[in-house]
């Protein structure tokens, strides 16, 4: 992904504004060398919200294609009443899956068992060596309690069968010997030992960590030339789930964390572990990821030199005007631009000096432009002509400058939109998600000790598709 901003075409613009003051015009409420505090800069934040409903279908081929077609087989089980079975239970066709409430989920599991019963050794046994077949479909309904806990498992907090979905008898010695009590002890018994008692039934972190291996990866950034990359630090991971009777899993996923800034010859190779899961109440969708972007007062410097050394602007019929030693500093909560310039009339009469201007940067999001506020402005020069011109035309001085130091950004923001969206897509076996009305602005301009840090604002939403 590359961010590209047009620095160059910014301070171009902002310098050209300076020469419509007549020479930059002096305020003595502006002291190029006072050392004001400087802004303090928020620290880049990223949060995610994600409502998922995953659909009963959904669930429905998820269960299917997870469990196993023989669910388990037992040689000598134990039935009761002195008979004995090798007993195979397996799938037998699609198993179904609706939700009750918020807490409890229907199965209807069907089954086939087969196998072969007998009597124990001993007794009876003795007489009636053979064993009775055994092969039989059953449709039983249960209800389970599913949860996901803290540390990326899956697990099923209660068991409850309600019906076996069928009879399973045998005929032996001129009886008919009801098994299905002695089955429904058996399914009860598997739960309650292969099921509820392992809370980590399944572990979901594998999964988790292929989609966060995809998403969370450092994203590189481009601009003036500068390379650099930023990642994600989680500080929670929030989950809140739910089943909502006839639709599907509900879950309100959140992510909460830092922006780190990685040099581009320095950038790691796997993102951020994880956290264990915590509650979520958040039920909203919503995407903010900022990213700061740091540049250098030297590169400024540097940048605005390359743009404007040597260029000659006139400023009315009488003078042209020459700016050179550009030099950015922070001012306050400001932005300093302190530049050397010498005024040529056509005479060939020279004015020189120095001229400072501050203005504080914003972003005007109605217009889509960067402007500047509270601008003001000094001038020094020998040359008591400007200052006093400085003087008597100081408010419209200010006027213009207002009106005129508005630059747009659409190119260098409209230019981002592609690659986050690349990136921060996923793409998983049951679902697609993407970022929708995704927008990208400047939130805020800090002047540092050492440069100007910029911190855009991304923000959209996330759409899901299910397969």
């Amino acid at each position: 992904m590359k961010i590209l901003l047009p620095f160059n075409k910014i301070f171009k613009h902002l310098v050209l504004v300076l020469v419509i003051a007549h020479l930059g015009l002096s305020c003595k409420s502006l002291d190029p060398s006072a050392q004001l505090p400087l802004a303090k800069i928020t620290s880049p934040q990223s949060s995610v919200n994600v409502p998922l409903e995953i659909p009963v279908t959904t669930l429905a081929n998820l269960v299917n294609q997870a469990v196993p077609p023989t669910i388990f087989f037992e040689k000598g089980m134990d039935l009761g009443n002195g008979i004995i079975g090798d007993l195979n239970f397996n799938r037998n066709g699609l198993i179904e899956i609706n939700p009750l409430d918020s807490q409890r989920m229907q199965v209807i599991f069907p089954v086939r068992i087969q196998g072969e019963v007998g009597l124990k050794p001993g007794g009876l046994r003795n007489l009636f060596q053979s064993k009775i077949p055994v092969d039989r479909a059953l449709t039983p309904v249960f209800v389970i309690n599913p949860e996901i806990n803290p540390n990326w498992s899956f697990g099923i907090r209660d068991f409850e069968l309600i019906d076996l979905g069928g009879k399973i008898s045998l005929s032996a010695l001129g009886m008919e010997i009801d098994l299905s009590p002695i089955i429904q002890n058996e399914i009860r018994s598997f739960a309650r030992e292969k099921l509820v008692s392992k809370r980590d039934l399944i572990n979901l972190k594998p999964l988790v960590d292929a989609s966060w291996e995809q998403v969370g990866k450092p994203i590189f950034v481009e601009y003036e030339g500068k390379r650099m990359a930023f990642s994600i630090r989680p500080d929670s991971v929030k989950i809140k789930e739910y089943l909502v009777s006839g639709k599907g899993y509900h879950f309100d996923l959140g992510l909460n964390g830092q922006v780190q800034i990685h040099p581009g010859n320095a950038v790691p190779s796997r993102p951020f572990p994880l956290p264990k899961i915590t509650g979520n109440e958040d039920p909203s969708n919503h995407l903010k990821i900022t990213v700061p972007l740091h540049l250098a007062y030297s590169e400024l410097d540097n940048m605005i030199g390359e743009a404007f050394e040597g260029l000659s602007v006139r400023v009315n019929r009488k003078y042209i005007f020459r700016p050179s030693n550009f030099r950015t500093k922070p001012y306050g909560e400001q932005l300093g631009i302190m530049m050397d310039f010498v005024a040529t009339s056509l005479d060939g009469k020279e004015i020189s000096g120095e001229f400072f201007l501050a203005g504080l940067p914003v972003y005007d999001k109605e217009a889509g432009v960067l402007a500047f506020e509270k601008v003001n402005f000094n001038l020094e020069s020998n040359s008591s002509k400007a200052k006093f011109a400085a003087s008597a035309k100081r408010r419209k001085i200010i006027k213009q400058l207002n009106q005129r130091m508005k630059f747009s950004l659409e190119e260098a923001l409209d230019g981002s939109l592609a690659g986050i969206k690349e990136r921060l897509a996923l793409q998983t076996p049951m679902a697609d998600l993407k970022i929708a009305d995704l927008i990208i602005f400047p939130a805020g301009f800090y002047p540092t000790a050492t440069g100007l840090d910029i911190q855009l604002q991304a923000e959209g939403k996330v759409e899901v598709t299910w397969k």
